[in-house]
């Protein structure tokens, strides 16, 4: 019996051993609402999304709640994306400094598929009638700066997604932390997003007929995490290089959402007296997103500022972006 099992286990090993395995497990397709992956703001997708250590503004707030204690009085913001297919996503968002430690903002993110045509089984070519894909997400964030070198900062958010005659809705939170080392000026940037419960879809569209209802799984958020640095390698406040017209920042990012393998996105931007920009990144072991560009100028008069910004994104098979920015601190 002994020599029995001793053979079943070669045999076993070796037929395993000849099994051809996934390379990787990407665990694609396993969580809901993937557009709150998407990502916003000209500067960061110029940047290549490294914007968990280098986001300033209200702008940055889906990367890292703590990026809106970088602000100074008011900042509004505005941006369109040019997505895929007709896609197009789009922010409005308002931040104030309540104190010298304190900060408030509100960010409105909507996706918009544009109009699609309603099909049945008796009339598949269309019954005339149509409608759109809607994502929305309404984040309240709170920022405060604890020391003159730590930053945190947390997000409120609801979630709705709305597909013809069924939706799904939930909330769901942020959290994050920006911390200046003080070694050789490195930044560390940490930030946890889409923590919240399983949603799933209902409405009218899963009704068969008046007896019967279509059942529906629940499916997790994308949870994600992002650790990032950002150094400005040349520029005022740099420890290798100090200039006061030029600014060269780079900056890092890890990334490891729930749903995919874990990837990285690097960033460069350059600043001419804080006024003309030029920005480019890349995304690595990323299945669509490659490199990006980007360019800004800001317009100053006191404390007011206008700044208006754009981005390129090439996504390989998926085809380019465009994206615009258009910012006010006041």
């Amino acid at each position: 019996m002994k020599k029995i099992l001793i053979l079943l286990t070669i045999v076993n090993y070796f037929t395993f051993a000849q099994t051809e395995l996934p390379a990787e497990v990407t665990k694609v397709a396993t969580a809901a609402a993937n557009w709150l992956k998407l990502e916003t703001g000209a500067r960061s997708i110029g940047m290549g999304g490294a914007q968990v250590a280098a986001g300033r503004g209200i702008s940055a707030i889906p990367y890292n709640p703590a990026s809106l204690g970088f602000i100074t009085g008011s900042e509004s913001y505005y941006s369109k994306s040019y997505y895929l297919a007709d896609i197009s996503h789009n922010v409005i968002s308002y931040g104030t400094q309540l104190t010298s430690t304190d900060f408030v903002g509100l960010h409105l993110f909507y996706l918009d598929s544009g109009p699609i045509s309603v099909n049945t089984e008796e009339e598949p070519d269309g019954t005339g009638e149509m409608y759109h894909v809607l994502d929305i997400s309404i984040r309240a964030t709170y920022s405060k700066l604890l020391t003159d070198r730590l930053r945190v900062g947390g997000t409120v958010k609801y979630i709705r997604e709305q597909i013809y005659t069924t939706y799904m809705q939930t909330f769901a939170f942020d959290f994050g932390s920006n911390f200046n080392t003080g070694i050789y000026g490195f930044i560390l940037g940490m930030s946890v997003s889409n923590f919240g419960p399983e949603v799933k879809f209902q409405g009218e569209g899963l009704d068969i007929d008046d007896n019967t209802a279509s059942q529906t799984d629940f499916h997790p958020l994308p949870l994600t995490f992002r650790l990032g640095v950002q150094n400005d390698i040349i520029g005022i406040d740099s420890e290798f290089i100090k200039n006061s017209t030029h600014r060269l920042t780079f900056a890092a990012d890890g990334v490891n959402p729930i749903d995919y393998t874990v990837y990285g996105s690097v960033g460069v931007e350059y600043s001419w007296k804080e006024i003309a920009f030029a920005r480019i990144g890349t995304h690595l072991g990323h299945d669509t997103a490659g490199m990006s560009l980007g360019a800004g100028v800001t317009i100053s008069k006191g404390v007011n500022a206008i700044s208006v910004d754009y981005a390129y994104v090439n996504y390989g098979v998926l085809e380019e972006t465009h994206q615009f920015g258009l910012s006010f601190k006041f």
